[in-house]
């Protein structure tokens, strides 16, 4: 039987009692048949649970109760209750960004889904895998202006992958299906289901996950041969070949990352990668040149400059890496491998776009090469490591040391050796300390970097690291933040307490936004308009404040020694690190400048060095 839309919980109850009277059960969740009637609230659960869900980051509101009572009946699903809703969705992408899984988050209607707007919007730009179910008020409600009723769906199009409004009890199983698989196929990114309340009592059908319909949405997974092969013939000529990675190596799993390290490995083409796409290539790896963009290595930029062939893999030409467009790599064929066919051509012109998903497209490429003979243009590519390695001996990373105060480029360095083969995860909040930990500190393997790229959303990594934590219990994670960025989302150090999360806050602490400062500083005649951080904390009292461990740090002689203090510590902690105030972060790209003009730090040269067809002049 269907009862559809009762408005209150009485109606529920006396409808649920007709169904006990006349079929002698009452609804439960888990009947193993194809179809069976349940609440809207026990379909979202039992959907969760269809997925394989785990774990669900949310807050409560009165639009979301009928959820949130099933999923107190149940031992299936954790749920972490966050102080914030944006809080949520951060927390949900580090857990997504970390185990290749879907985040999911659980929020009310109105300034609950709002909240949220910020993370969806993060998670699109970055392409993680994340599903935000929202409360609404009831249907008939809709549109009124009934207490915290805003149109989700409406503020939500633009900053995800897709958004459903469900109105019948009896769809809504299928639509959470069809959620996870628009999430999850692809390129990634964030789906939203918004649900009204009246939706959540009404009774409907149950439908499984084997049984949903999803064939409307099967992008391209395997690349056109004749691309890969013109691909691979580009790339057996090539004198100065280069790979250029992204976050879509790591979105496709584990196996597209071995396939990189494979090919870059047998063909000798130097790897360089950007923000999002750190780990996919060793840091150890022979061929590794570091990040390029506007913080990355001169030797990056440079390759990436002269390069006569560029082969793009699972990145997007961001204006961080191009610099001036009309000036980017002039001289090079470009292939661009990339499963979102909007993503070809956006930006960067390319001679050959491939799309598919970047596993299926190296693993046809790698074969195509060994068939045709493993043929590379060994003296070109011989004299181009050359000219590589005068690139390196600039040592653009060099910077001045002090004895007397914490440079944040040492505090990193230190961090790095101290954890140093250790099971670590890092996220980063976002600013300087952010270009700084890619620039210093070293990932091995895919998914142990975890910040925010596209969007560069200050208040992201306490929350991230939240996330990854609860996905990796016994790991270390390390959340390298600056104060002010910290700052926005300090609330969740109730979190980490609540639920003996043992992250590490790492917090750079310069007084000032420095980013913004260094931009002001080089830009705007170091005229600080609103740029310095006053009215600080005393972190250590906060940490404490809140139930954690405080830790502060000014002496270089004492880092090590307060390093391990923090790593050895059972519990969350929060270090506040003081460290150089007017620090700048180089190199650095300025803005309208192409990627070959680039301002060096005071240490690796006098002043700013700018590169020209190879040559520094």
């Amino acid at each position: 039987m269907k009862y559809r839309y009762p408005c209150n919980l009485g109606y529920f109850v006396a409808r649920t009692a007709t169904i006990e009277s006349q079929t002698g059960a009452t609804p439960k969740i888990g009947v193993d048949t194809m179809t069976r009637q349940m609440t809207g609230a026990q379909i979202v659960v039992q959907a969760l649970k269809d997925q394989g869900v785990d774990t669900v980051f949310g807050y409560p509101g009165g639009a979301v109760l009928p959820i949130y009572d099933e999923i107190f009946q149940q031992n299936e699903i954790r749920h972490i209750i966050v102080r914030h809703e944006q809080a949520a969705t951060h927390a949900a992408e580090g857990y997504a960004r970390s185990t290749g899984k879907p985040g999911v988050v659980l929020v009310t209607s109105g300034p609950g889904a709002t909240n949220a707007v910020t993370g969806m919007t993060d998670a699109l730009l970055d392409s993680i895998p994340m599903i935000v179910l929202t409360g609404q008020v009831p249907t008939f409600m809709i549109g009124n202006d009934a207490f915290q009723e805003a149109d989700t769906i409406g503020i939500t199009r633009p900053c995800t992958k897709h958004n459903w409004l469900v109105k019948d009890t009896n769809i809504l199983a299928e639509t959470i299906h069809q959620a996870f698989h628009v999430a999850t196929t692809g390129r990634p990114g964030p789906v939203l289901v918004d649900i009204p309340k009246d939706v959540q009592f009404a009774m409907g059908d149950y439908t499984t996950k084997l049984k949903s319909k999803t064939s409307h949405y099967q992008p391209r997974i395997k690349g056109d041969i004749d691309s890969i092969t013109k691909a691979v013939e580009m790339l057996e000529k090539a004198k100065r070949p280069i790979i250029y990675s992204g976050g879509g190596v790591i979105n496709s799993g584990v196996g597209a990352s071995q396939l990189l390290r494979e090919l870059a490995d047998a063909t000798g083409a130097p790897i360089t990668s950007t923000l999002m796409g750190l780990g996919a290539y060793p840091a150890s790896g022979k061929n590794w040149l570091g990040m390029l963009g506007m913080h990355g290595t001169y030797e990056a930029n440079m390759a990436m400059h002269d390069c006569d062939f560029m082969l793009c893999v699972g990145a997007r030409f961001d204006d961080r890496i191009t610099g001036r467009t009309d000036a980017f790599s002039p001289n090079s064929y470009k292939v661009h491998i990339d499963i979102d066919p909007s993503s070809i051509n956006k930006i960067i012109h390319v001679d050959t776009p491939i799309i598919g998903d970047i596993g299926h497209v190296l693993e046809d490429m790698l074969k195509v090469w060994k068939s045709r003979g493993r043929k590379t243009n060994a003296a070109g590519i011989a004299k181009w490591q050359a000219k590589i390695s005068e690139w390196k001996a600039v040592d653009c990373l060099k910077y001045q040391s002090s004895d007397t105060i914490i440079k944040p480029q040492y505090a990193l360095q230190r961090l790095e050796v101290l954890t140093k083969g250790r099971d670590r995860y890092i996220t980063t909040e976002v600013g300087q300390h952010q270009m700084w930990a890619a620039q210093y500190l070293t990932f091995e393997d895919p998914h142990r970097f975890m910040t925010s790229g596209g969007l560069g959303t200050m208040g992201y990594g306490t929350p991230a690291s939240m996330g990854v934590q609860i996905a990796h219990p016994e790991s270390l994670v390390v959340n390298v933040a600056g104060e002010a960025s910290w700052l926005m989302n300090m609330q969740e150090m109730g979190t980490a307490t609540q639920y003996n999360l043992q992250t590490k806050q790492f917090i750079l602490n310069n007084e000032r936004l420095g980013m913004v400062r260094q931009w002001q500083e080089l830009l705007h005649g170091s005229r600080y308009s609103h740029s310095w951080s006053e009215s600080l904390p005393d972190f250590v009292k906060l940490a404490e404040a809140f139930g954690a461990k405080g830790i502060r740090c000014s002496d270089p002689a004492d880092l090590d020694d307060a390093i391990m203090e923090m790593l050895d510590h059972d519990g969350p902690v929060i270090f506040d690190c003081l460290v150089e105030k007017h620090e700048n972060c180089y190199p650095m790209i300025p803005s309208g400048a192409a990627h070959n003009e680039m301002i060096m730090g005071d240490a690796s040269t006098e002043g700013a060095i700018t590169g020209k067809g190879g040559a520094l002049v």
